[in-house]
């Protein structure tokens, strides 16, 4: 890497440039995440719920508020990342590909938790819609478009409280049956709102396509893990209960 100070242009030829901030927060985010997995694969597997005297509860408030925060700044910079490429649409359809693979193998383990619309389908159908309509709009209409979407998920939460859904076929929309249950769920409202928000990031705070930081800043692993996060989404699941099986910590 030429210049870690900078977002990689991904269409472009030549030096790699990468904006070191988003690498970081993206790497931190999926790092969490993977420990996350670990307390739950502890939990539900291994019957291991305290480790070196700190109870694991990954059903709690405050591991559940920590999830969804780091899901959030993963989301957004994602969003962030759309705008420093010009081939979202073979991005999304990559996604959407990975995404499917997920939805058939949890399926096959267990259907009645089955990852239908976990967060690569809805960052894979956010940047294809991105893509495909929104990629050369300014920052104010991505604005509006992200506000909007949040106020419709707000006043769809608030007519849902006491509707009854008998089915699931607007899952991506967040409309369902309760209850249901999921490994990862993420719909669209409210969190293609979420996604737009880091799209008006993009285009404001980063429209130079340039670090926030001054100076070159070193290389960290947790850099590279964030340049290197779909892979590790993907495969950090089976390897992580690969380890806990070898270690004969399974149930």
């Amino acid at each position: 890497m030429m210049n870690p100070a900078r977002e990689r242009i991904t269409d472009e030829p030549g030096p790699r440039r990468r904006i070191w901030e988003i690498d970081f927060l993206r790497g931190l985010s999926i790092i969490l995440m993977v420990f996350y997995h670990l307390g739950y694969d502890l939990a539900e597997f291994c019957g291991i719920h305290r480790i070196l005297g700190v109870e694991v509860n990954i059903s709690g408030p405050i591991l559940t508020v920590a999830q969804y925060f780091f899901a959030g700044v993963f989301i957004v910079l994602c969003g962030t990342s759309s705008t420093l490429s010009r081939r979202n649409i073979r991005r999304a359809l990559k996604i959407l590909g990975v995404a499917v693979v997920i939805s058939v193998v949890t399926y096959v383990y267990s259907p009645s938790e089955a990852i239908y619309f976990g967060i690569l389908h809805c960052l894979g159908v956010c940047i294809l819609i991105y893509g495909l309509t929104l990629q050369k709009a300014g920052a104010l209409i991505c604005a509006a478009v992200g506000m909007a979407i949040l106020g419709v998920s707000a006043a769809l939460a608030v007519a849902m409280r006491n509707a009854a859904v008998p089915f699931n076929w607007l899952l991506p929309l967040g409309i369902h049956r309760v209850p249901y249950a999921a490994l990862d769920y993420f719909p669209l409202l409210p969190w293609a709102g979420v996604y737009m928000a880091g799209v008006v990031l993009g285009k404001t705070v980063y429209a130079a396509k340039r670090s926030l930081i001054p100076g070159r800043w070193p290389e960290t692993f947790i850099n590279v893990a964030g340049r290197h996060a779909l892979l590790i989404y993907v495969i950090h699941q089976p390897l992580l209960l690969a380890a806990l099986y070898l270690l004969g910590l399974m149930r």
